[in-house]
């Protein structure tokens, strides 16, 4: 089913003058990191968009009531989730990923975050050195 829907949005953003397929051919990293950045701006709309589906404002009536991040429009949040999941496909074809690369890249980054979680995971000792082994191949 990913690999359809990477299939799919790929047609979607080629009608629209983004064609990831051809930027993953033949990469370009000023057209990539354009393409990236609009995505990356319609993501954090819609991130704010599935945030208004929840009573975020701790001034508001209804977080006064205790009812404060409570999801007070489900069908919307639903829709803002899967808007997210057009955009992070999008920026997944921006940075050269197929549905097969996020598939491994997914589960070599569930090995890290299980070690760090069985591990003493700190953020003030964090330094990324086991994200670091993360890669598509061994040449990366």
């Amino acid at each position: 089913m990913l690999r359809d829907m990477f299939e799919r949005q790929a047609a979607l953003n080629k009608r629209i003058g983004y064609d990831t397929k051809a930027l993953r051919e033949d990469f370009d990293p000023l057209s990539a990191g354009k393409w990236l950045n609009d995505y990356l701006i319609a993501a954090g709309n819609e991130l704010e968009e599935l945030r208004d589906c929840t009573f975020w404002k701790h001034w508001c009536s209804e977080a006064k009531a205790g009812k404060r991040f409570a999801v007070h429009d489900l069908q919307n949040a639903r829709v803002e989730v899967i808007d997210l999941l057009f955009f992070w496909i999008s920026m997944a074809q921006c940075v050269g990923l197929n549905a097969d690369d996020v598939y491994n890249l997914y589960l070599q980054k569930l090995d890290v975050n299980h070690k760090r979680q069985d591990g003493d995971y700190s953020m003030k000792t964090k330094d990324e050195a086991d994200n670091r082994a993360i890669s598509l191949d061994s040449t990366d």
